[in-house]
């Protein structure tokens, strides 16, 4: 049996040092701005998983009015959540990747970014796909305001 699920996430840009991106922090004149670390891509992914297998969503198992979740390492959240997928007898088949930011530019980081999630989710590398995409200079992602990220996961049993 397989499923398909799901995520994405979007954050405000505000002036910053570095951005974190796939659990790999990323010199940048922008920061993201969030609750925990504001990795967009490790939410779209957490999402992704756990909508895949129907338990619910980042914000519910992580909810942003706990102190708890304050500065909190996204990797931690998306190995939470991959655990939870597994025990309900699910395992990841791959995930299809999409950040959407004017800068940094994806590809220069894009397998140690793959590598990282292959990690925290312990599985191989070609599990894991990820794409960049621009904003063309056009809306919040174009003008450097925000950055977003999709995912597709699929999942087996």
């Amino acid at each position: 049996m397989y499923r398909i699920g799901l995520g994405h996430d979007t954050h405000r840009l505000t002036v910053g040092t570095a951005i974190v991106i796939g659990g790999i922090w990323i010199e940048h004149n922008r920061s993201a701005v969030g609750h925990s670390d504001a990795d967009v891509l490790l939410h779209a992914i957490t999402d992704a998983i756990l909508g895949a297998a129907a338990l619910g969503d980042i914000g519910e198992l992580f909810p942003d009015n706990d102190l708890a979740n304050k500065g909190r390492d996204s990797s931690e959240l998306l190995r939470e959540a991959s655990e939870q997928v597994k025990r309900a007898g699910w395992h990841i088949v791959n995930l299809d990747c999409v950040v959407f930011a004017e800068r940094p530019k994806i590809l220069p980081h894009r397998e140690k970014i793959r590598e990282k999630i292959a990690e925290i989710l312990g599985v191989n590398i070609e599990l894991v796909w990820l794409k960049g995409k621009t904003g063309e200079g056009v809306g919040p992602v174009g003008q450097e305001q925000a950055i977003s990220a999709e995912c597709i996961a699929m999942i087996e049993r």
